[in-house]
């Protein structure tokens, strides 16, 4: 028998006795595909529903609750305390109703505003005294105590906007979640900061639909690359009235301020100021009685510094210092500071990523916070460490993804719900010492290890250049055949510091159908996702498009190498940035990706707003190489596979403009694709419509991937 021979008889005899262990397992069932029941195959965890004190949690198992003794793993049940009427002091709270304001005091509905106007994000002083709002862009309050509104600006208008944010400010530095809030109370309640938004040199982007007899027309002030942003002043006012005390900037600047900080005491206020590059980052403190400013921190990078909605200062409650996060170093980390914005020492450092100051200890001067491991960058792992930056330990165990960490009040003790890509989630309590005390349950069923389930794992891939191990997390086909060729799935999202693989157990009906249909599905992660620091990061810096795509053709090249993967399906979809990879995907690098699924995507950049592009990108004036290679529309010559182009008609983030000039585009080369737009549709949509865009994919990756007809059952 020859040496090839002997390799036949050994893949034949290992697929045989696959075939044979498989055939001993139950395969799911329709209802399990279809409606997700997996009922014995998985089972709840317990929910940690509350901490009474450091070494007692109530937990709720069953629909009974207990009290778990922490010190010594014994649980009793739980007698809720008997809450008398009257008792309970519910805290104010300011609700909508029927167009105005009301306080809901207790049980009582204190009416506050009564004018046909909106009021848009109340917010209650710390002291309870008052409540701050904004109607028609100007900033009001109201005295709870005298029930009486004063007006704090009177020159509110569709440019001038006090206290509400202007749109590129909601969008890429305060947050969504801020829901266009751009006022802060003062600690001591004495004080309201405000951005003052001027919009009146923001270009105006028009916005249609053909809704109606005659349409629906929105106009929104927009800045593209390089266009004017808003003039931003930094006001601080009296919640009584009164005369507003502008912070010392030259509102004519180039330039952004981020979210600021009251000090704890209300002494002043801490401006976060950047320049129009984005790679200056200075953090004032600002007199609240007369405006004037003085430095109190400052950083540069060779890149950008991100100024967005996460917390960069966090205040010790004894007043002798902050906790400030930054990645400067090319890895994110927490560094201990004085009231006066000296440094004092690092807390964190080496090649990791802190996502989560978790608690300060001040008492024995620990911080314990979370982190991408320093093993393995997919997964999670809470640790302790001094505030000199000594002692650093792990409290976390074992090769798991630890992704959810609730804490007692004083982190004595914590619980951890935690798996991997082939482990399902387990829950355990640990005490802040890194002793495991008691597991708490376990997501595996008793009927897990009986059912025929695809594998999924997470594996690495070296990157061509050699510097960076990619993470790519793989469901394989189910009884998949040496030999066989399968066809590829690969969903991504792709942008800056915005990975989606994570070492995670993950279970689902369409995962489970696709994977018995023979379809290898993908979820994969480049260089500069966040993985790797700020440092993998910088590799997108005025060059968006090129390395994401450049690790993801060498991971997919891997998939055809060792994987069974089909070179001629190899299929990427996307939304937003993951639109844009998408179609950057199947034009530029179409030697690797057959066919993508492009939603609301991004083209060319000089189509998106200014601030998040040229945090990346700089403009077409400082950067005009970076632009014409990073733009879809530079690149539809080389499109000869498939492409599904969906966009929502009224888009208000990255406009339907894009995908009309690609269309445009591969029109003019004579290219065929597909294209959907949704009526009523902005950046995502749901309802039937939704349904409809969940069908449209479907209805791709059976026409193109799979060549069948698509199951009844698969449609929504």
């Amino acid at each position: 028998m020859t040496i090839t021979m002997k390799k036949m008889a050994t893949v034949l005899l290992l697929t045989v006795a696959g075939f044979a262990a498989n055939a001993q397992k139950k395969e799911l069932t329709d209802e399990q595909y279809f409606k997700g029941s997996f009922k014995g195959i998985t089972q709840a965890l317990p929910i940690a529903s509350s901490w009474l004190d450091e070494s007692h949690v109530v937990i709720k198992r069953e629909g009974k609750s207990f009290v778990l003794d922490c010190k010594t793993g014994k649980e009793t049940d739980y007698i809720a305390p008997e809450v008398k009427m009257g008792s309970v002091t519910v805290k104010p709270q300011v609700v909508t109703k029927s167009g105005d304001l009301y306080w809901r005091k207790n049980t009582e509905d204190i009416q506050l505003t009564h004018d046909k106007d909106k009021e848009t994000n109340p917010v209650i002083s710390p002291d309870s005294n008052y409540v701050a709002y904004t109607k028609n862009n100007n900033l009001y309050t109201v005295n709870l105590t005298t029930l009486k509104e004063t007006q704090l600006t009177t020159d509110g208008s569709d440019v001038i906007l006090n206290g509400y944010a202007s749109w590129v400010y909601m969008e890429e530095i305060l947050g969504r979640a801020s829901q266009y809030r751009s006022f802060w109370w003062s600690p001591d309640s004495k004080k309201i900061a405000y951005f003052r938004s001027d919009d009146t040199n923001v270009p105006v982007f028009t916005i249609t639909d053909g809704t109606g007899q005659h349409g629906l027309v929105e106009k929104e002030r927009y800045p593209k690359v390089g266009d004017p942003n808003p003039s931003v002043k930094v006001g601080i006012v009296s919640p009584a009235g009164g005369a507003t005390v502008w912070s010392d900037f030259n509102e004519k600047e180039d330039q952004y301020f981020g979210m600021p900080y009251w000090k704890p005491d209300g002494s002043s206020l801490l401006v976060q100021w950047m320049n129009r590059l984005q790679n200056n980052l200075i953090i004032y403190a600002v007199d609240p009685a007369t405006g004037a400013k003085n430095e109190f921190y400052t950083e540069t990078q060779k890149t950008w510094i991100d100024l967005d909605d996460n917390n960069r200062i966090e205040f010790l409650k004894n007043g002798k210092g902050f906790i400030l996060s930054s990645d400067a170093t090319g890895w994110k980390h927490l560094y201990y500071y004085d009231m006066n914005g000296k440094l004092i020492n690092p807390i964190t450092t080496g090649n990791f990523t802190v996502t989560d100051l978790n608690y300060v200890d001040e008492k024995n001067l620990i911080i314990y916070f979370t982190a991408r491991s320093k093993e393995n960058s997919a997964t999670r792992d809470y640790y302790r460490v001094n505030l000199d930056g000594k002692k650093l330990q792990r409290l976390t165990f074992g090769n798991f993804n630890h992704a959810f960490i609730n804490a007692s009040p004083n982190s004595e003790n914590f619980i951890t719900t935690y798996g991997n890509a082939t482990s399902p989630n387990k829950m355990a309590l640990v005490n802040n010492k890194g002793k495991l005390i008691k597991e708490l349950g376990d997501a595996k069923g008793p009927d897990y290890d009986a059912y025929n389930l695809a594998k999924t794992e997470l594996v690495r891939v070296k990157s061509d250049d050699g510097l960076y191990d990619l993470p790519m997390k793989i469901t394989w086909p189910l009884n998949r055949e040496a030999g066989k060729k399968y066809p590829v799935l690969i969903s991504i999202y792709g942008g800056p510091n915005a990975g989606t693989v994570s070492d995670a157990f993950q279970l689902s009906g369409t995962q489970q159908w696709y994977a018995k249909e023979g379809l290898i599905q993908v979820a994969m992660d480049h260089r500069a996702s966040g993985h790797f620091g700020k440092e993998g990061v910088n590799y997108m810096y005025h060059n968006l498009g090129d390395w994401e795509l450049k690790d993801y053709s060498t991971m997919v090249k891997w998939l055809i190498a060792n994987g069974g993967a089909d070179e001629k399906k190899i299929c990427i979809t996307g939304f937003s940035y993951g639109g844009y990879m998408s179609c950057l995907a199947v034009t530029k690098f179409s030697d690797v990706f057959t066919y993508g699924m492009a939603g609301g995507s991004v083209t060319d950049w000089t189509l998106y707003d200014s601030h998040y592009t040229e945090r990346y990108m700089g403009t077409p004036a400082n950067n005009p190489d970076g632009y014409k290679t990073s733009s879809v529309l530079n690149f539809t010559d080389k499109y000869k596979g498939g492409l599904q182009i969906v966009h929502g008609v009224i888009d208000d983030n990255v406009h339907l403009q894009n995908s009309i000039q690609l269309i445009s585009k591969l029109q003019d080369a004579k290219k065929d694709f597909e294209f959907m737009m949704y009526s009523g549709g902005r950046h995502g949509w749901g309802g039937n419509k939704g349904l409809h865009f969940q069908n449209l994919k479907t209805k791709f990756i059976y026409k193109y991937l799979l060549e069948k007809e698509v199951p009844a059952t698969m449609l929504k």
